[in-house]
């Protein structure tokens, strides 16, 4: 494991170019804020049918920087084959206690490709697991205090939507950092949905959930537990 350093916020995802596709706009609008992000990619997306493993992890070293990340690792377990183990979860865990993120990005539970699935569950139950004093991995004790869930195109249940008007135009510089999947605009038509390119689909989708708003671009995100407000008169967006 590489060296690492206490991180504010952790992204963790199944592939590389799943971070910057999802939530890519906050973790540039953190960085902004001077918010110490990280991701953790869990597979190279080697079962892809475009690219190999090391353009791929050149590809996420660039990526990495237009985001403005503090650390990025790929844990290089077999795409498509991701397992919900102990043995994955305490090597999250470990990650978890070295950089002792507040928050984690986690991806929704509901999804079509497993590996997204079987992450958001890892990514959970890592997070606990960091928090108990006698879990047998390196590092002291440490939960994060708070897990949120990006949206993927599927789910509809949003807790909260983040304004990423000023940020969308560099989260599809990211993306497109993954030249071996997106350059190619006849290819990358086949990727997520049959005859449509992932950067109009991302600002299709970014439109729709800022019209939510009145914003111009935004992104999608759940919890589970209940949001506490303080002052309800000064919550954003009006109701009639």
């Amino acid at each position: 494991m590489p060296e690492l350093e206490k991180l504010d916020i952790l992204a963790i995802a199944a592939h590389p170019d799943d971070i910057e596709i999802t939530c890519g706009g906050l973790l540039i609008k953190m960085s902004k804020m001077s918010r110490k992000s990280g991701a953790l990619d869990l597979t190279m997306g080697e079962m892809g049918t475009l690219g190999d493993t090391g353009e791929r992890e050149a590809e996420a070293a660039a990526a990495a920087k237009v985001l403005g990340l503090s650390y990025r690792e790929n844990f290089s377990l077999p795409d498509s084959a991701l397992e919900f183990n102990q043995e994955n979860k305490l090597k999250i865990a470990t990650v978890i206690r070295a950089m002792q993120p507040e928050l984690v990005i986690l991806p929704h539970w509901q999804q079509r490709h497993p590996d997204h699935r079987v992450c958001s569950q890892l990514g959970y139950d890592a997070c606990f697991l960091a928090g108990l004093k006698k879990l047998d991995v390196e590092g002291e004790p440490y939960r994060p205090r708070k897990i949120i869930y990006v949206s993927y195109f599927r789910n509809t249940d949003y807790s909260f939507l983040v304004d990423i008007s000023d940020e969308f135009e560099q989260k599809c510089k990211a993306v497109a950092s993954y030249r071996s999947q997106f350059a190619d605009p006849v290819t990358a038509k086949h990727i997520f949905q049959q005859d449509v390119d992932i950067f109009d689909l991302m600002r299709t989708r970014a439109a729709a959930l800022g019209q939510l708003v009145n914003v111009k671009y935004a992104e999608a995100y759940t919890i589970k537990e209940q949001m506490l407000i303080d002052d309800p008169q000064k919550m954003p967006v009006r109701s009639v």
